[in-house]
């Protein structure tokens, strides 16, 4: 019985390593995947920095104003 545990955990960390040594983690840290929302951005049309929480986000381009927008 203890022969069968050993032979497992020794195949188990066969294939660990064979992998790479790493497993997918469960809930990453969302900080890291999270884009900072005090990060400037350049306006699409005027070249103007904003910030991403202050622009305005058309498909994928960023806009300083509705005016640019337009």
């Amino acid at each position: 019985m203890i022969l069968k545990l050993i032979i497992f955990a020794i195949a188990g960390l066969f294939i660990y390593k064979l992998l790479g040594g790493k497993l997918p983690s469960i809930g990453k840290n969302n900080e890291e995947k999270k884009i900072d929302e005090d990060t400037l951005v350049e306006c699409s049309k005027c070249g103007t920095y904003v910030t991403i929480k202050e622009s305005i986000i058309v498909n994928g381009k960023y806009y300083c104003s509705k005016e640019c927008l337009d």
